[in-house]
């Protein structure tokens, strides 16, 4: 079907249609530009719930636990999904809305162009018809006068009583309006003839080209219509595989979940390395009973004729038991020895491991500068050896100084290591004699050491009752020395006693190896303090007492 030939009379018609189909192209445009709105706001919001959950995190709060590492894998899988919408947005908006906006534009001018073409076409058969309607009427008026004129001429040549100049005059007056009348019908004949070839050129011509390029246009706006649907399925089709490897990735992220590994995270994290405290010893108060030889009651076995000191077998008991209570407040310290030894044993390692790759990379570092002094000494033209020197002697004096901290963090590892072996062995020993052999000093950190001088040490958390025998005796204790409050420290067991920092105290009781000092304030309070808390001063006369 043709529109020039079978809509040849529907014009204003088809100059509605076509405005129709360009209003309902932009009106797709439209859909699809909201639509594309709609996935960039979606995007941004996933992106910003991302952002939400998974906020910045040092090196020392990076998760370890399995559900936590599925969790931010499942965000970083949502995170590249965002992005794919993101695309969807941005392809909708070059391939679909974009390409419809300027399709539009070159169809309003194409159908302007063609319906300008169409009015034209139609003024001039107009103004031919009105031409030839002209002469049509003058061709009917110049017969009108010709009749009349002929009409003249018979009454005057009939009549008897007329002069013979009057019909003379009659005469050519009819001939005259019968050449006009001749001359009109000519002229109408040449304007029908005229106006009919245009009126077929027209219709048969003209027209049916004109319909025939706005029916080209209307079915090429109709196929650009279908190719932009297919491509706003193509948008979503293509980002689809990255969609589902993102969804795979999710459910990888679910499979690796471990309740297990989960638990065992837990003991790692928190695992102090200690043993659980021994047995308490029976404290045998009826020893100073004097009994009769006929008394047959219950009687308690004797320890060779010698008093166990219970305050001693208590102390040492409880010593234990600090665990459980609330720690002081030590300060980092930088040998870890703040830390319970599993943990301290961990971070050394850690650092260790840090230390030894950052060592690594100074030596990679410093064979790369001694090969291009070797290449600089062999081809002087491409460098100066000696400008590499600093370089050099910067980079070896890097390494030793990361020797001597590895070294150093070696060294307290050894010890926590050590440590662990002597408390197993001390606590086997202290259960075979039922507590009252003496227990191997406890360091800070929970290990055990016989070096009474150990620096930087984190006193550990006392029993509520550890001291409570210590404070029994009516007479108070000498002064052996003074000290001075490095920190403050709140004193919340019972037993220890609160300082200020800067505070000055007196000793009256040295630290026995556990980590605590016994002193006196200027208003008579005593109580125990952590000895690495303090800055101590022994008396002179004091020493060795």
């Amino acid at each position: 079907m043709s529109w020039g030939t079978d809509l040849w009379d529907q014009f204003e018609n088809l100059d509605k249609h076509t405005q129709w189909g360009i209003d309902f192209l932009e009106r797709y445009a439209k859909f699809v530009k909201e639509r594309l709105e709609i996935e960039q706001t979606y995007a941004k919001q996933l992106r910003n719930l991302v952002k939400k959950y998974c906020p910045k995190r040092s090196k020392d709060d990076e998760p370890r636990f399995t559900s936590c590492l599925s969790f931010y894998a499942i965000l970083n899988e949502l995170n590249d999904y965002a992005g794919q919408r993101e695309v969807v947005a941005e392809e909708m908006g070059h391939k679909v809305y974009g390409e419809l906006m300027r399709y539009s534009q070159d169809l309003k001018a194409e159908r302007k162009h063609h319906l300008q073409e169409g009015r034209k076409a139609q003024q001039y058969l107009d103004q031919c018809w009105k031409q030839m309607d002209n002469s049509k009427k003058k061709f009917e008026r110049e017969c009108r006068e010709a009749e009349k004129s002929q009409i003249m001429f018979e009454r005057l040549d009939n009549d008897i009583n007329a002069t013979k100049s009057e019909v003379e005059k009659a005469k050519s007056q009819l001939y005259l309006r019968t050449h006009m009348a001749d001359e009109s019908k000519n002229e109408y004949a040449a304007q029908l003839q005229t106006f009919n070839a245009e009126q077929w050129k027209h219709f048969n011509a003209a027209i049916p080209q004109i319909f025939k390029n706005l029916q080209d246009m209307d079915e090429r706006r109709t196929v650009k219509l279908g190719e932009t649907y297919r491509s706003f399925a193509e948008v979503e089709r293509k980002v689809i595989p990255i969609i589902s490897k993102c969804l795979e990735g999710m459910v990888t992220a679910a499979k690796n979940v471990d309740e297990r590994k989960d638990s065992s995270i837990v003991v790692e994290s928190f695992k102090s390395g200690f043993e659980p405290p021994g047995d308490f010893p029976f404290e045998d108060f009826s020893q100073n009973i004097q009994r009769t030889g006929s008394d047959g009651t219950i009687g308690t076995p004797k320890n060779d004729g010698s008093r166990p000191d219970p305050k001693h077998a208590i102390g040492k008991a409880k010593n234990k038991l600090w665990l459980f209570g609330k720690k002081p407040k030590a300060p980092n310290l930088e040998d870890l020895s703040h830390l319970p030894p599993e943990q301290r044993r961990k971070k050394l390692q850690q650092r260790i491991d840090e230390l030894s790759r950052e060592l690594q990379k100074e030596m990679d570092q410093r064979d790369a500068l001694n090969k291009m002094k070797d290449v600089y000494e062999k081809n002087p033209q491409m460098g100066d050896p000696g400008s590499l020197q600093p370089k050099i002697s910067e980079t070896i004096c890097n390494m030793e100084k990361l020797r001597s901290e590895i070294h150093k963090n070696e060294t307290w590892l050894a010890e926590v290591e050590g440590g662990k072996q002597s408390t197993r062995s001390d606590r086997r020993s202290s259960t075979d004699v039922n507590h009252h052999a003496p227990h191997g000093r406890e360091s800070p950190e929970g290990s055990y050491t016989d070096d009474h001088s150990q620096e930087h040490r984190s006193p550990p958390q006392p029993d509520p009752h550890e001291f409570d025998d210590e404070f029994d005796d009516d007479d108070p204790l000498p002064v052996i020395g003074h000290c001075k409050a490095l920190y403050s420290f709140d004193g919340s067991n019972e037993g220890t006693l609160v300082m200020k920092e800067d505070e000055v105290l007196y000793v009256i009781e040295e630290d026995k190896g556990d980590g605590w000092t016994r002193v006196r304030k200027q208003s008579g309070e005593e109580g125990y303090v952590p000895t690495s808390y303090v800055e101590i001063t022994m008396e002179k006369h004091s020493k060795g007492s």
